[in-house]
Parts: C-alpha cells; sequence; structure tokens
C-alpha cells in the first residue's frame, strides 16, 4: 500500500517554530522544499497542505493548524475528504523514548503518551498508520517533560536532529512506495 498523507505534527504558532515538540513539522517542510512546493492554508481541513509527487503517486504534505493536541481533526478531515485508509497515512513525530536522533519508522501501536498521537487515533478511529519517530531524548524526570518539547534544543543537539531529518527523507521514495521493510533496514541500521 502507497502512502497518500504525511503529516507533520507540531505546533502552528511561530514561537513555537524550533521547539522540540515540532520536529514533524520540520520534516514535511523539509520534504516541501526538496519537491519544490509551496504550503496553502486549507481552513476546511485546519491544516496548511501541499501536493508533493512520488512518480504516478500524489503525496498530500499536512501542518495541522491546530495545537498538536489537536492534531487528529487535520488528519481526520483529510483521510476522509481523500478517503484513505489508515495505512495510506505517515505521521512524523517527536519521540521521548528514543535517544537524541534515533529514527524509528513504526506501523500501528499505541500514543505512548504523544497526545498529538492519541488525539489522532481518536479521530480516525484507528492506530493502523505508519508512524516515523525521530528521538528527542528524554529530560531525565517526567514532571520536566512539557517544558523539555516546549522548547528549542541547543546547537549541537538541533544539528543531531536535522542529520535525522536528512536520514529520513532519505528513505522518503521506499515508504511512500511502500517498501517499509527495507526502509526500516535502512533507518535502523544508521
Amino acid at each position: 500500500m502507497a502512502i497518500k498523507l504525511i503529516a507533520g505534527l507540531g505546533n502552528y504558532e511561530d514561537k513555537y517554530q524550533y521547539h522540540r515538540h515540532n520536529v514533524g513539522f520540520w520534516f514535511v517542510d523539509a520534504l516541501a522544499h526538496l519537491k519544490s512546493a509551496e504550503f496553502k492554508k486549507e481552513s476546511k481541513h485546519s491544516s496548511l497542505t501541499a501536493k508533493v509527487g512520488f512518480g504516478e503517486t500524489d503525496v498530500v504534505l499536512c501542518k495541522p493548524q491546530t495545537f498538536v493536541n489537536g492534531s487528529g481533526r487535520a488528519i481526520s478531515s483529510l483521510k476522509n475528504f481523500f478517503k484513505l485508509e489508515s495505512d495510506e497515512i505517515l505521521i512524523v513525530h517527536d519521540e521521548l523514548d528514543l535517544d537524541l536522533g534515533k529514527i524509528r519508522l513504526k506501523f500501528g501501536g499505541g500514543h505512548g503518551g504523544h497526545n498529538g498521537l492519541r488525539d489522532t487515533i481518536k479521530a480516525i478511529g484507528s492506530s493502523d498508520f505508519y508512524r516515523i519517530r525521530i528521538g528527542i531524548g528524554h529530560p531525565g524526570h517526567k514532571d520536566a517533560v512539557s517544558d523539555y518539547v516546549l522548547s528549542n534544543p541547543p546547537k549541537k543537539e538541533f544539528e543531531v536532529l536535522q542529520n535525522s531529518l536528512i536520514d529520513s527523507l532519505g528513505e522518503i521514495e521506499n515508504i511512500v512506495s511502500g517498501d517499509m521493510d527495507q526502509a526500516m533496514l535502512n533507518l535502523h541500521s544508521r
């Protein structure tokens, strides 16, 4: 099954642009740039969207214009509008439970405490979608999580995250075409 919708999770206001919680936005922004695509406002879908081509496959990129915790509304709206199956969706998000810069491609599963995933699973009625999990590391204590994800990483961490995005984008052709095994092998061995 090919991927038809790639949604990056993040907070839409400019002041959040470089926060760790916005790595999903960074990913779709970078992909749009690579494909010379521009985002446009889609109020009816509560998102910014761009369309990019991979051979015969058109893929919609989505940046929900809600806070992360409300991401499901935009994703559900686009899923219904384009009549997509859950397994044609890829969500890109930050992951506290992975070391900084680690990348994991995964299908299905729970939300792992990520409120954007929690809301998406609830909104689309399924957890059977693909995810690119980009490790941001953990601050060490659960009480520090909110401040940690809602802050800019130091320059060295930012560079590690940028390299992770480059690695992830290097596998996007395999992912979009449905060759998940090859993409996982390549990403997980880096």
